[in-house]
């Protein structure tokens, strides 16, 4: 309905007329308190609590004892002290640190081709897809529909008796939906998925950090099994010989039947020790071609020796402070926390009001081509209100879920920076009895060698008996084969510190450290 009036001052100027369209009036005020509620809706408070990052333990070391500034020199030629530098961070690419071209092959062959990193980076960008489609909820919704109906309709229900004949409608509309985030459960929701993508990149980087670890273990383990291995073998010719010694000294009469029967019963000890060395090393050459990502009859590497790798010398050693900052799963265990707050934010957003808003614009028509023409058109606009009253008790106790989840997740964390301390403290102390150890077992092996030498001239000259000998070689057997696992212990726990303390995943320039492509290496 118009309105309108028309008021003259006493010189007769005309002033503007008023109109008023209650209809035009009503669609503005609905317009104005519609963005007042998207207003709202994107600056308003979220519910729940807001994620902090717990705080790191207040340490400045990780050993009960301060950590001594190297380890006990080691009288070999894979020895000398290890330093610790504290404070120092571990190279981007700690691997390289063995000065082994074929271990760095192996390892960036590995960080090419392994299927776990394969799916490890597939479930990252997973979660930020899913990150990208909870941002899609802060936005409208807007579908198009079409379609066309056969309908048939009767007067019968009116009193009259006649019947229309079918009609064919076609009809076309654009809806459009809105949620109103005033309580902040989108967001929430938002936020979870976000966390949770920073979970997959933390798995990501643990993925890295782990196989690279692997594969410097499994390789020196590799190593150090062919090195016992062949020593066994050596000493089985040895003994061979010296049975066969034995037995034409027993034949003349030089000998008796005890010490040709002394001789054969150590080599048949030392031949049962051939099978199960030979076992672990087939075993570990196959989980190596699992981690450089091929089958263990595709698997190519060049014989990697203890010798060639170069112990190193300067170790770094990460603050507490750091190592809770860089460590991927602390971090996944921080993502994990993130997530649990936020959840708590959209179980307490579940409880609240919700405001939806709705609305179409289309067109119908007995033919298609009078869509859209006048006299066809039609619109709605619909805005609800929504205040959960009863559920059965279902939204209070996923609220408490949530908050339980919340209070677990809080203790895993600590769990895991205890676990990663225990690590790190484990592995530095290691480092130090791996030195000592190695100096007692290079001085036991020296000893061993010297003794035997002393014993085997005594034998030539018949100053010593033949049970002398044997217990000699096997003292040297023992010692011999104890080095080679005492220096294969000391670089591997080396490079568990590497691991325990994180690596480092990115480097100086906060990249992720390029993995060239593998070259191509024969048996």
């Amino acid at each position: 309905m118009l309105f309108s009036a028309r008021l003259s001052s006493r010189a007769d100027y005309p002033l503007p007329r008023p109109r008023f369209d209650t209809k035009s009036d009503s669609l503005a005020g609905v317009a104005r308190a519609l963005a007042v509620l998207v207003a709202l809706s994107l600056t308003g408070c979220a519910v729940g609590p807001d994620y902090r990052r717990p705080a790191a333990p207040a340490v400045d070391r990780y050993t009960a004892r301060p950590l001594p500034a190297s380890t006990a020199d080691v009288p070999t030629a894979d020895g000398d002290a290890q330093r610790f530098l504290q404070g120092r961070d571990v190279p981007a690419r700690w691997w390289t640190t063995f000065d082994n071209p074929e271990l760095t092959r192996r390892v960036d062959t590995a960080l090419v081709h392994s299927p776990s990193m394969a799916a490890a980076r597939a479930a990252l960008r997973q979660a930020q897809e899913n990150v990208s489609a909870a941002r899609g909820n802060l936005l409208p919704t807007v579908d198009a529909n079409a379609g066309v109906t056969r309908q048939k309709q009767s007067s019968a229900p009116f009193g009259g008796a006649f019947t229309f004949p079918p009609l064919t409608v076609y009809n076309t509309s654009v809806k459009v939906g809105y949620v109103f985030d005033l309580f902040g459960g989108v967001r929430r929701g938002i936020e979870t998925q976000a966390a949770l993508a920073d979970y997959q990149r933390a798995q990501l980087e643990a993925t890295y950090l782990t196989l690279a670890a692997n594969v410097v273990t499994a390789s020196l383990q590799e190593a150090s099994l062919r090195e016992q291995l062949h020593a066994t073998e050596q000493i089985v010719q040895m003994q061979r010989k010296q049975l066969a010694i034995a037995q034409k000294q027993q034949a003349i009469g030089a000998r008796s039947l005890s010490d040709t029967l002394a001789v054969r019963s150590q080599l048949t000890g030392t031949l049962t020790l051939l099978p199960p060395l030979r076992k672990q090393l087939a075993a570990t050459r196959n989980q190596l071609a699992t981690y450089l990502g091929v089958t263990p009859a595709q698997l190519q590497m060049q014989p990697l020796r203890l010798d060639a790798v170069r112990l190193p010398r300067d170790i770094p050693v990460s603050l507490p402070s750091q190592l809770v900052a860089q460590r991927p799963d602390i971090q996944a265990a921080s993502a994990q926390l993130h997530a649990a707050t936020a959840r708590v934010g959209v179980a307490t957003a579940a409880m609240l009001p919700q405001i939806n808003l709705s609305g179409s614009v289309g067109s119908s028509a007995l033919h298609a081509s009078d869509l859209f023409s006048a006299g066809t058109g039609a619109w709605s606009l619909g805005l609800g209100l929504t205040q959960p009253l009863f559920h059965g008790g279902q939204l209070i106790s996923q609220k408490r879920a949530a908050q339980a989840g919340l209070d677990k997740a809080l203790a895993d964390w600590q769990g895991t920076v205890l676990t990663a301390f225990q690590n790190v403290a484990d592995a530095l102390q290691a480092l130090q009895f791996d030195a000592q150890g190695l100096a007692a077992q290079a001085t036991a092996e020296r000893t061993a060698t010297r003794q035997l030498q002393l014993v085997r001239r005594q034998y030539q000259l018949g100053a010593t008996g033949y049970l002398n000998l044997l217990n000699a070689e096997r003292s040297f057997q023992q010692a011999r084969i104890s080095l080679i696992q005492a220096r294969a212990a000391r670089l591997s726990d080396t490079a568990a510190l590497y691991a325990a303390l994180g690596g480092s995943w990115r480097d100086d320039a906060g990249t992720k450290p390029s993995t060239p492509a593998p070259s191509t290496a024969s048996n």
